[in-house]
């Protein structure tokens, strides 16, 4: 594979087989955009990139480029079902001399096929729809929109400027021309509102409330609502005047936090030995990392990180901490299991505690059995039904 002509013939027929395993895996189903898949060169908004390495011990991620594993693994790795990482930290990367990353955060990627396309039809679009997209990216869930609906009707958002700005010339250099902007995506872009659709592709605590004033009823809203500890899940919502509601779907994708959402770099202030009231816990710290409680925990205590260390050199505690309320929770093994220890205005672990009992008594359900309703500056997660057990969402 020596020549350019040579990458897109063979491009074109990766394509192909990338979109005939989506639709096998189940994940493609409508002809249009399997059309998108088959025409958008990936490899044009992802002419590099990071995976990650299997070295033991701390997280490396490894560059590849045409130059460090040749033109044609490259290629292969460009059109499979993978998300790779395309920047850490907020910084650009140096690819006239790429080197091993670790001790770093993803903070900008292109996003597994299968995701992207997964929730494309989610969205249900129909021909002279609007969508706006938040996070812009690499810019290929775009270009996908773009052949779908026509460039004119795609308005998307991108909050770091050098990443827009490759977005915009491999979207240019594949024939497509979007409504492009840099900012903050939680206020939309009014000016080109109403937007019959709008999707999201990274995490948000909550839902924005310009988006409810820039879809009209009717419209949908596609996000996956995220903590600073975990990723809730995907929620579709349909709008009715000055409200939404909808449900989560039964897998858990993650995308990285809106930046302007980030936790704050502090975690709080660290208890000390005798602070707070003791009692013995019903929960030990798995439910932390549990999928199903671990989803709960997330409900219950919005604002809360939590991490594990040994105490003055004895046994490992998990410190959960409220950085918001400056509350906290301090879970120690006992002999006959675990204490947790707790202060603040908050009563963290009892919360967490009653947030999975609750989910237990619901008979331990997946994620679609959880929905959303935003309305009159209240959002809030439900078990059931709307009526059923609620847990707020942050402001």
């Amino acid at each position: 594979m020596a020549s350019e002509t040579d990458i897109e013939t063979a491009a074109v027929d990766l394509r192909r087989r990338l979109a005939r395993q989506l639709e096998k895996d189940g994940r493609l189903h409508s002809p249009e955009w399997r059309a998108a898949v088959e025409a958008v060169p990936r490899h044009r908004f992802i002419p590099r990139f990071y995976r990650e390495g299997y070295a033991p011990g701390v997280t490396t991620w490894e560059p590849v480029t045409p130059e460090t594993v040749g033109k044609e693994e490259w290629l292969r790795l460009v059109y499979t079902d993978e998300t790779w990482m395309t920047q850490f930290d907020g910084r650009d990367i140096d690819w006239a001399d790429p080197k091993p990353i670790s001790n770093a955060a993803p903070t900008s990627s292109s996003t597994l096929p299968s995701l992207v396309v997964r929730m494309l039809e989610d969205l249900d679009v129909q021909d002279g729809m609007n969508v706006l997209e938040i996070g812009t990216g690499t810019g290929y869930s775009t270009a996908l929109m773009c052949h779908r609906l026509g460039s004119e009707s795609v308005t998307s958002i991108e909050t770091d400027e050098g990443v827009a700005r490759r977005a915009g010339h491999a979207l240019t250099e594949s024939g497509h021309t979007p409504h492009l902007l840099v900012g903050d995506g939680r206020a939309g872009h009014p000016d080109g509102a109403p937007y019959d659709r709008l999707i999201a592709t990274c995490g948000f605590r909550s839902i924005p409330s310009a988006w409810l004033e820039q879809v009209p009823p009717g419209g949908v809203i596609l996000t996956t609502l995220r903590g600073w500890m975990r990723s809730l899940g995907l929620v579709k919502l349909i709008v009715t005047g000055d409200s939404a509601s909808g449900w989560f779907s039964e897998d858990d994708p993650s995308f990285m936090i809106a930046r302007q959402q980030d936790a704050p770099e502090s975690l709080g202030m660290v208890p000390g030995p005798d602070d707070g009231t003791a009692r013995r816990a019903a929960r030990g710290p798995e439910v932390l990392t549990s999928s199903g409680p671990a989803f709960m925990a997330q409900l219950a205590a919005p604002d809360a990180r939590f991490f594990s260390m040994a105490v003055d050199g004895g046994t490992v505690s998990t410190f959960l901490l409220d950085s918001v309320t400056d509350s906290f929770a301090v879970l120690a093994p006992t002999d006959s299991g675990w204490q947790v220890r707790q202060g603040g205005p908050r009563r963290l672990w009892d919360a967490v505690e009653s947030a999975v009992a609750t989910w237990e008594e619901y008979g331990s359900p997946n994620t679609a059995a959880f929905g959303v309703t935003v309305s009159c500056g209240q959002q809030a997660v439900w078990l059931g039904n709307p009526n059923g057990p609620q847990w707020p969402l942050p402001s």
